[in-house]
């Protein structure tokens, strides 16, 4: 019984695919909407795989990939840092604590139209607004992971006559690290997210965004529901890669 649940347990995940599927083969077999709006999945499928073999959706599978990793970089190298300074004095944090969490809060698509006067319909104003999202995120979680550092390990540091910076690098800068990673995860998210949407709306002549809307437009309804199934493994798998590296090497988180 045993081996058996070894066996099954990584396949876990594909039961809720597995139910997603059903009910749309189910809903598409009762015409719960044309099927002109509403194909098979199997339909869907093949879209994915003629797309993905050469086709235009693989190219706009890796142009969006390419604007949110660079995003996600830029977020890394501004929101980390900064959320390590903010974090590490309390009084320093209160002081822009309204700033962050106003823009946190504020949708990316309303600042669109900011970075679209600042650097025009471009690939960079994309990038930009990623950035600035996935940054807030990824700079908030930081800050509370450094101030919800384990106080006897600070204190054990601080007893053994640790410097403040080396409190600050080798103690803080640990126990925030699965705080971090919370952060990273939901910024390359967010950063997904805006990037399709301003393939959508900004000026795009390519990315799974542009492929989606393009489609709609045209009513390729296949070639539309194979770009977000593609779209949203793409989620998928961004999540999981930060996952994994968590896994890997912030082996004490929840210790």
């Amino acid at each position: 019984m045993k081996t058996l649940s070894k066996f099954l347990g990584p396949l876990t995940p594909l039961v809720g695919v597995a139910i997603l599927l059903l009910v749309w083969q189910i809903a598409f077999w009762v015409e719960v909407v044309d099927h002109v709006l509403l194909p098979s999945p199997a339909s869907m499928f093949v879209a994915v795989w003629q797309g993905m073999t050469g086709g235009q959706l693989l190219f706009d599978f890796f142009r969006t990939i390419e604007r949110t990793a660079l995003s996600i970089l830029y977020a890394g190298i501004i929101g980390i840092p900064l959320g390590i300074i903010f974090g590490s004095s309390i009084g320093l944090y209160r002081s822009v604590e309204f700033v962050v969490d106003f823009f946190r809060s504020t949708p990316a698509s309303a600042v669109f139209p900011l970075f679209l006067a600042i650097s025009g319909p471009g690939d960079a104003t994309k990038i930009q607004v990623a950035t600035f999202g996935a940054a807030l995120v990824i700079l908030f979680n930081v800050a509370y992971g450094v101030m919800n550092a384990r106080k006897t390990r600070l204190q054990a540091a601080k007893v053994m006559g640790a410097p403040r910076f080396r409190v600050l690098t080798d103690v803080m800068l640990f126990e925030s690290l699965p705080q971090t990673f919370v952060g990273l995860r939901n910024g390359v998210s967010l950063a997904l997210i805006i990037v399709i949407v301003a393939e959508m709306f900004i000026g795009s002549v390519d990315g799974l965004g542009h492929n989606v809307l393009d489609n709609q437009m045209l009513f390729e309804m296949p070639r539309m529901y194979a770009a977000i199934f593609v779209a949203g493994a793409l989620g998928y798998s961004f999540n999981l890669l930060f996952l994994l590296i968590e896994r890997r090497y912030v082996h004490w988180s929840g210790r």
